[in-house]
């Protein structure tokens, strides 16, 4: 697993890419609740993930990593499955899921 910095300095990126999926779906209009939902819930667990990454509590940490990454997937098949979506939702939900597949295999979880 990484070190906590690589992590923090990695979940930079996801946390990143969480705000640029909130702002594409906020200018959504239209968004499907479900989608919605899902991007809230990433947002939130990343906000967790700011008191949970400094414990070095790796049980925790690998959950909120795993709980992250099912609602990117669950987001980008959303997306893949709705074509009336725009290109900046799905670009947004494609990138954000692409940063937690990098944060989930540097960190082997």
């Amino acid at each position: 697993m990484l070190h906590t910095n690589e992590i923090q300095h990695r979940f930079y990126f996801v946390e990143r890419a969480v705000r640029l999926a909130a702002q594409a779906a906020s200018a959504e209009p239209g968004l499907p609740r479900e989608l919605r939902q899902c991007l809230e819930r990433i947002d939130k667990l990343a906000d967790d993930a700011r008191d949970i990454l400094p414990t070095k509590d790796e049980l925790r940490i690998h959950k909120l990593m795993r709980d992250m990454d099912l609602q990117a997937e669950r987001a980008k098949r959303i997306c893949d499955y709705i074509p009336t979506l725009s290109g900046q939702i799905k670009g947004a939900v494609t990138h954000l899921h692409s940063q937690m597949q990098e944060l989930k295999r540097d960190m082997r979880v």
